[in-house]
């Protein structure tokens, strides 16, 4: 019995350093997608493409060893709501990692220039940007801690990016309105913007997973939206 709690307990282990590998990934691949669009770089923007494919083989090898896990040992109570939430967040990662890449993409394919660094100073996508990888980096950090209290913090963090989103929704309208001739760019820019707004919501979706994982607590429909 010792001997097969030993064995269960490191099978765990593994799980969550394969988890840790994929969220590091995800995290990297979104800095660089910031940072190519903002920067125009097409160079880093084909990078983030290129790695795109281990992040959906990293999902993938994370639902079938929890799977295998479930199908050996038979968890129960916080052991399995831990692997139940692995397999969940690293669905979401996945996802993430999908925004990153579709982001990196509009850098490489859609040839638009019109989009002024003055225009994305006022629509905050840096900010915007900036505040999504907080939230992916808090929440592996609660993740990591088996701490909650970060769980209020990037609750309260999604809801500022989706004010971001909702004031660039306005800025967009009032460019067109003056310049109608780059009127796909400013739609090309909103998918961006979007984009980035999903992200954060898929980071409150992880944070719900911690917090049923640790305290045994459903968080999903309760939000007061």
């Amino acid at each position: 019995m010792e001997k097969q709690l030993k064995h269960t307990e490191k099978e765990l282990v593994a799980l969550r350093e394969e988890v840790t590998q994929m969220w590091q990934l995800v995290l990297s691949q979104l800095e660089k997608a910031k940072q190519a669009y903002l920067d125009n770089d097409e160079e880093l923007a084909r990078e983030v493409i290129s790695r795109e494919k281990r992040v959906d083989t990293f999902e993938l090898k994370i639902e079938s060893d929890c799977e295998n896990y479930i199908a050996l040992f038979s968890p129960v109570a916080v052991d399995l709501r831990l692997v139940l939430s692995m397999i969940k967040i690293g669905g979401t990662l996945e996802r993430i990692g999908d925004f990153a890449e579709s982001i990196a993409r509009h850098v490489v394919m859609d040839g638009c220039r019109g989009i002024t660094q003055e225009l994305k100073d006022k629509l905050s996508i840096s900010n915007m940007f900036d505040m999504a990888i907080s939230m992916l980096s808090d929440s592996f950090v609660a993740f990591e801690s088996e701490n909650t209290k970060l769980a209020g913090k990037i609750m309260q963090q999604d809801e500022q990016v989706d004010a971001l989103y909702r004031g660039a929704l306005d800025v967009l309208a009032k460019y067109v309105a003056v310049q109608p001739e780059h009127a796909r760019c400013a739609l090309e820019t909103l998918l961006v913007v979007r984009k980035i707004e999903r992200i954060g919501d898929h980071c409150s979706n992880i944070v719900e997973e911690i917090v049923f994982y640790i305290d045994a607590k459903i968080l999903k429909h309760n939000k007061g939206k």
